[in-house]
């Protein structure tokens, strides 16, 4: 019997980045208020192109614009922050 060797598919690796306090504030009321922002590769441009996916109330949300590696993270922040300023009300 002859085995297939299967090509290795693509891979795409998450670039690293550390939140500072003042940002996991942030986050955490959002996750704690049903509001998730997510990255994901975008497989139909190159490998260092990303897509934001945001999930309010189980409705799923993808941003249109593509982001490279270097800014995904600061776009991701930055959707955070709106998403708190505009629904917590202190």
């Amino acid at each position: 019997m002859v085995f297939k060797r299967w090509q290795k598919s693509p891979s795409k690796k998450l670039p690293a980045r550390s939140w500072s306090k003042d940002e996991m504030k942030i986050i955490g009321w959002c996750l704690n208020n049903n509001i998730s922002i997510s990255v994901g590769p975008d497989w139909k441009n190159s490998l260092n192109k990303w897509q934001i996916d945001i999930n309010i109330n189980k409705k799923t949300y993808t941003d249109p614009h593509r982001y490279d590696s270097e800014i995904v993270y600061d776009k991701v922040n930055e959707y955070y922050k709106y998403y708190y300023d505009k629904y917590n009300k202190q």
